[in-house]
């Protein structure tokens, strides 16, 4: 008993002689990160030599790809095109038209002015490769769809 009483006037008696000042300047303050930041062409560099690797395989390319899914950009076409080319190197078609519909995905609310600039850039690597557009392949309409009910009368 008298344990628990000179364990409270302890604690009251510390707590009343450290200022309160003192106790919030302690607190743990995340430091910003210090590194060197990237430039946009180191950055672009960056992966399109990555996609560009002879010896790249399927994962990679998909984790690369998602990487760049997370981040809030929309690749330079020449990423694009290096994408395009190690998909076509591992001959996986799908992949290749998943990454477009990815990539448009991305353009967001301004899909009309962005996507059909990218289009634009990689035409001629989607021609030389052999790839459809998801659009050109009517991948952009639903197959099932059905009218809406409130549209019917």
């Amino acid at each position: 008993m008298l344990r628990i009483v000179a364990g409270r006037v302890g604690s009251a008696m510390r707590s009343s002689l450290v200022p309160r000042a003192a106790t919030a300047g302690l607190q743990n303050s995340r430091a910003s990160h210090g590194g060197p930041q990237e430039s946009d062409e180191e950055f672009d560099a960056r992966y399109e030599a990555f996609f560009n690797r002879p010896d790249i395989d399927g994962w990679e390319i998909r984790k690369a790809m998602n990487d760049l899914a997370g981040m809030d950009l929309i690749p330079e076409p020449k990423i694009i095109c290096a994408a395009l080319k190690a998909c076509r190197r591992l001959n996986d078609f799908a992949l290749a038209v998943r990454y477009l519909e990815s990539i448009k995905d991305k353009c967001g609310p301004k899909v009309g002015e962005i996507y059909p600039y990218l289009l634009e850039n990689i035409k001629p690597t989607l021609e030389e490769l052999g790839i459809n557009t998801p659009e050109e392949m009517g991948y952009d309409k639903p197959e099932l769809a059905l009218q809406s009910v409130y549209d019917i009368h």
